[in-house]
């Protein structure tokens, strides 16, 4: 509950704070700017975070969290009513909700694996994407006909949901062990790098997350697909966007019900493989209908490989360091999502966007088979439970 409706309050608020920033300067640039406010402090701080997060009491760090979002939801409301909300202010807003996010998804991670038994946390990581999917879906809608009234009715929401998820994440009944005294260092700070590089599991299981979105994500594509390959316009932009997202929420609930039982670690990279498969073909589609069932496969095979590769990193690591590895795989994520967006409008510029798409699922078939080979024991890997 405290994802959904914090998520829900954040996609909201970001979508709001957007839209804002534009209707005030009408600049591209600035937009871009809102983005790159939130994403560097996310960056850079994200291995400290880790390091809080294996220190103090996770669910008290994402309540702090949740908080300061609701601050800034608050913040937003009183200077819009009040008409003193500038450029300048919005992009103040966007530096302390990225800085919030990197302590927010280190502690988060973190905090699920202490909640639920070992046999439990496929179901549990599962039941959690969807409730990331349904937020992803449902925030921006739900801002888009709030904002209709006005962004201080998004923004008065936004308090809202916050305020209610802060509520949520007190009750959760979390035991925090204060783990041995040490002191703050690059040593201690740098430790995740150092466990994910040790493991071939994990540093399989993250790395492969960050070049199959680098090289087989089409988000940045979509409005060229839908504007000059399938002539669908706006609407047609918007299931575009949204079929993965209703792929992945369809095997979710699939998987929370009915978990991987076994070869879990050659299901992940036939995911993987199939996620690229899909690109393949949405990259070569004139069909609107056959390009939505792409996407959508695409985010059915995208959920199966989340589900297996959080689980793994949560499995494969201690309590005392899943926060510092749990950073490590969010600066992986961010990095892929965003390095991913970059790479296929730059090959779209070389190749055309049939050319990037096309490529771009090859490569990440390519990578499937590759670290069929590199990576033997995450291939190995049947289930997903705790090794002896």
């Amino acid at each position: 509950m405290t994802r959904l409706l914090g998520t829900t309050a954040s996609q909201m608020l970001m979508l709001a704070v957007g839209w804002q920033m534009y209707g005030l300067t009408g600049s591209a640039w600035d937009l871009g700017l809102v983005g790159l406010f939130q994403f560097t402090p996310a960056l850079l701080l994200s291995l400290l975070a880790g390091h809080v997060a294996d220190r103090y009491n996770r669910a008290r760090i994402v309540a702090a969290c949740l908080a300061a979002q609701t601050g800034v939801a608050l913040l937003l409301m009183s200077s819009t009513q009040e008409h003193w909300v500038s450029r300048e202010l919005l992009l103040g807003v966007s530096l302390v909700l990225g800085s919030v996010r990197a302590f927010q998804m280190s502690a988060q991670q973190a905090l699920l694996p202490s909640l639920v038994p070992a046999g439990l946390l496929a179901r549990a990581m599962a039941l959690g994407s969807v409730g990331t999917q349904i937020s992803v879906i449902g925030g921006p809608a739900l801002g888009g006909v709030i904002f209709g009234w006005g962004a201080g009715a998004v923004y008065a929401t936004t308090l809202g949901l916050s305020g209610l998820a802060v509520g949520a994440c007190l009750s959760i009944g979390h035991v925090h062990v204060p783990p041995p005294r040490e002191p703050v260092s690059v040593d201690t700070v740098l430790a995740g790098v150092r466990f994910i590089t040790r493991s071939p599991v994990l540093l399989g299981a993250i790395s492969l997350d960050l070049f199959a979105v680098l090289l087989g994500g089409a988000t940045a594509l979509l409005p060229m697909f839908a504007k000059d390959i399938l002539h669908v316009g706006p609407s047609g932009l918007g299931l575009l966007r949204s079929a993965p997202a209703v792929g992945a929420l369809a095997v979710g609930l699939v998987l929370a019900r009915w978990p991987l039982q076994q070869s879990v670690g050659r299901k992940l990279l036939a995911a993987v493989a199939l996620f690229g498969a899909c690109m393949v073909v949405f990259g070569l589609s004139t069909s609107f209908a056959l390009s939505l069932v792409a996407l959508g496969v695409s985010g059915a095979a995208d959920m199966v490989s989340v589900v297996v590769r959080q689980t793994l990193v949560q499995l494969e690591t201690p309590d005392a360091m899943r926060g510092r590895v749990a950073a490590v795989n969010t600066i992986f994520i961010g990095a892929s999502n965003q390095l991913g967006e970059f790479e296929s409008g730059a090959t779209a510029a070389l190749l055309g966007p049939v050319g990037s798409a096309v490529l771009g699922g090859l490569g990440t078939m390519a990578v499937a088979l590759l670290w069929l080979r590199l990576f033997r024991p995450l291939a190995q890997r049947d289930r997903l439970t705790p090794l002896p």
